[in-house]
């Protein structure tokens, strides 16, 4: 009897090293954007403007996360793994950015959000690139 999670693991047909990894850095991400929205609140809290702002950074991190969590368990669909690249790529500008602006790009916010969106940009253009592979039929089999 398989347990659900090697079941969901075989279900994607990716190797169980690169179905995890994505999983556990699609859950770091989601983190970090909790975090964020939490500290833009205790900075922002009686300025709304900039709260309004600051918290749109991390719903657009949130579902940036939910995209790649999604994306692990749709492996051919090469759509979705190109719009998750391009927003790592975009998200990955925002953090750095920020780094400067801050004049710190060795902070430690600056460090862990580069680092998640980097290895998710990865993974991302993986899937993107193997699900943009021509498949090859065995001999003798019907499309």
């Amino acid at each position: 009897m398989q347990t659900p999670l090697a079941a969901s693991l075989e279900a994607t047909g990716q190797p169980a090293r690169f179905v995890l990894l994505d999983r556990l850095f699609g859950g770091l991400m989601i983190v970090g954007a909790l975090l964020h929205c939490m500290g833009s609140y205790a900075v922002y809290k009686t300025n709304p403007m900039a709260l309004l702002w600051a918290d749109s950074g991390g719903i657009a991190e949130l579902l940036l996360a939910a995209l790649n969590l999604m994306r692990v368990n749709r492996p051919n669909d090469r759509t979705l793994a190109w719009v998750c690249a391009a927003g790592c790529l975009a998200w990955l500008g925002v953090v750095l950015t920020f780094g400067r602006l801050i004049g710190n790009i060795l902070d430690p916010r600056v460090l862990i959000q580069s680092t998640i969106t980097l290895v998710l940009l990865l993974l991302s253009l993986r899937a993107a690139i193997a699900a943009s592979a021509p498949r090859t039929l065995p001999y003798g089999s019907k499309q």
